[in-house]
């Protein structure tokens, strides 16, 4: 778990007044403002995050950070941890918010995590059967979890515990700030776009039902790619690393098929990861297309300050 003071996000407020209005302005007053700002919300921000790498969860306590000049914000690291969730939510609550909003910081919606977290939050009434396989696992990831909470009474598969209302709102799917992060991503190693083929490439879940839900977002940002770019065309697949290895398998022959379609017709392959960020997954590509020509951008979407407006988009859902 991890908790951003004030004093931090307030600093960081006092330095971008001071170097965009090129005068100089008092730092006193700059956190009077955002003190003001921030203790008169009565939302408070649980955002969601899978963990990983330091690097990785340093990105997701930036955004926090930044949300955290509207809005007060604690992080959840971990697939649908109960530990951490309800230590952030007891955070939240003694700093005297009203409501809190869970943002999930994850590419899809359409996953078990999301309908375990759900059920965690007390907004699902029965629990997946998947709620006990994430409370057997670790989820440490670099997080300050509650130790108080790990006691025998503890009960990692029940709903937490919170004294104000908690509501869920959508994961990235297909919301259009992703379109133009992908976009981008494409466009920072492009060279000729009406000669060049963009793949975007995804995780992707185990269930065929919930496969076809990813696909159908995704085939929603490629067509926003294509509204604001001139790229030959836009592909899209999923890997599906998690499912059984039959699937996998067509996956990485649907993948080898389209890149090397695209090459052999004299097009440059420009594999674009949908993903938060690099840390294995993207080496797993690389394995898969192992002897064809393709290139790819040095970063998924994260970083990128865009993610930090679609939270704070995403708080003021209903």
């Amino acid at each position: 778990m991890f908790r951003f003071s004030v004093v931090y996000a307030v600093l960081s407020v006092s330095l971008l007044v001071v170097s965009g209005a090129g005068q100089h302005v008092h730092s006193h007053d700059a956190m009077a403002d955002v003190n003001k700002s921030i203790a008169g919300s009565s939302t408070g921000i649980l955002l969601l995050a899978h963990g990983g790498k330091q690097n990785w969860n340093e990105e997701v306590k930036r955004i926090a950070a930044s949300v955290e000049q509207k809005y007060p914000t604690e992080v959840a690291f971990g697939m649908a941890s109960k530990q951490s969730i309800q230590t952030a939510a007891d955070r939240l609550v003694a700093r005297g918010v009203k409501e809190i909003v869970a943002v999930p910081l994850f590419i899809s919606s359409h996953s078990s995590v999301i309908t375990s977290t759900e059920y965690l939050l007390g907004l699902r009434e029965e629990a997946p059967p998947e709620v006990a396989v994430f409370a057997k696992m670790s989820h440490d990831h670099g997080a300050d979890a509650s130790h108080a909470l790990m006691d025998k009474s503890f009960d990692p598969t029940s709903p937490v515990t919170s004294a104000v209302p908690i509501r869920m709102v959508p994961a990235l799917g297909r919301h259009g700030l992703v379109a133009d992060i992908l976009s981008a991503r494409a466009a920072s190693i492009s060279k000729k776009p009406k000669n060049e083929v963009v793949v975007i490439v995804a995780h992707g879940p185990v269930s065929d039902a919930e496969n076809d839900k990813w696909l159908a977002d995704m085939g929603a940002l490629a067509d926003a790619i294509r509204r604001t770019s001139q790229f030959k065309q836009i592909d899209y697949l999923t890997v599906r690393d998690d499912a059984p290895e039959p699937v996998r398998a067509r996956a990485t022959a649907d993948l080898r098929a389209v890149v090397e379609r695209a090459s052999k017709r004299g097009n440059r392959v420009l594999l674009v990861p949908l993903l938060l960020s690099y840390g294995g997954i993207e080496e797993g590509v690389k394995k898969r297309l192992e002897g064809l020509d393709f290139v790819m951008p040095a970063q998924g979407l994260l970083p990128d300050e865009r993610l930090s407006q679609w939270v704070l988009e995403s708080a003021k859902r209903k």
